[in-house]
């Protein structure tokens, strides 16, 4: 009779939790999910519809061409190009860079290396804002210790910024891939590395052939984390890059003005939202395309490092 009511109480416990922890993760889902389908909804929205107060999530004239407008004025497919040109590039030099920093890190011994550590997490906190000045200078003027002559040589307008931040580990948000990738290799195994010495491997080898395989899965974290970022960037495209009018994170902010410049129509916020909508959509699906394709990858990356919130 005890073991039934105990097991009768387990049972309602197990359910009164189930039912708790499907309320959250619909209500999180929907907090997360309610500002894409308000942007879905308002792309697919006809003109008239703004002023109907019946209409509020479906609309009464469907309509595509606030896609075509966008796709246009934007120039998409160029766009589109431009940026996953330039986005993949740091995106790859940073994981190359976050990852041999981080297995330094991680699994040496030097002098200094706490301080040094201290000093790549307060690249996290130092606003980019502070030294935007000192960083365009130095590109501007770029000399390497007095190698290219007095005055330097003009890298900006070009990708060498990107690329040279990327390549020394002081990209956007590097500090936080350098802390993923310093906590992975710390975490791994002492045996993995006396193994690899024994056999007669040195460093180099130790890390390429036995460290690195191992460290796929915050390799894929701080790739998606990287990717994201950049994609979104404006703040250092506007900073290094003189014409950015060929990059979808700027032609977002002005088409919609542009086109209502162009075509003669009475300036209104309303129809500058739908349009915004449908620029905003399509912005974002190359990231959800890759989402898609690497969501089990990532859900296994995340559960592997320990990472979460």
């Amino acid at each position: 009779m005890n073991i039934a009511k105990v097991f009768n109480k387990n049972t309602l416990g197990n359910f009164t939790w189930k039912i708790v922890r499907g309320i959250l993760i619909i209500g999180l889902s929907f907090l997360i999910l309610y500002p894409f389908l308000i942007k879905i909804s308002g792309s697919i929205m006809a003109y008239q519809d703004i002023y109907d107060a019946a209409v509020n999530w479906i609309p009464r004239n469907f309509t595509l061409d606030h896609y075509r407008v966008a796709w246009d004025s934007m120039k998409f497919p160029s766009a589109l190009i431009n940026s996953l040109t330039l986005t993949v590039l740091v995106t790859f030099l940073q994981v190359i860079s976050c990852t041999v920093i981080g297995y330094g890190f991680g699994r040496f011994d030097f002098k200094g290396k706490n301080l040094l550590f201290i000093l790549v997490l307060l690249t996290l906190i130092v606003p980019p804002q502070l030294i935007m000045i000192p960083m365009y200078l130095n590109f501007r003027f770029f000399e390497l210790f007095g190698i290219f002559g007095e005055g330097g040589i003009n890298l900006i307008g070009t990708y060498w910024p990107f690329v040279l931040t990327g390549l020394t580990g002081m990209g956007l948000k590097n500090g936080l891939y350098i802390y993923i990738m310093r906590q992975f290799f710390k975490g791994m195994p002492d045996t993995l590395e006396e193994a690899a010495y024994v056999d007669g491997a040195g460093s180099l080898r130790t890390f390429l052939q036995i460290m690195l395989p191992g460290a796929l899965p915050a390799i894929v974290i701080i790739f998606i984390f990287s990717f994201v970022w950049q994609w979104n960037d404006v703040f250092y495209l506007n900073l290094y890059i003189r014409n950015v009018s060929g990059y979808l994170s700027h032609e977002l902010q002005n088409f919609a003005f542009r086109y209502l410049q162009d075509s003669g129509y009475a300036y209104s916020w309303s129809i500058i939202t739908l349009l915004e909508n449908a620029g905003m959509i399509l912005f974002m699906s190359p990231l959800i395309l890759m989402f898609a394709f690497m969501q089990r990858y990532f859900i296994e990356s995340v559960e592997r490092t320990g990472i979460v919130g």
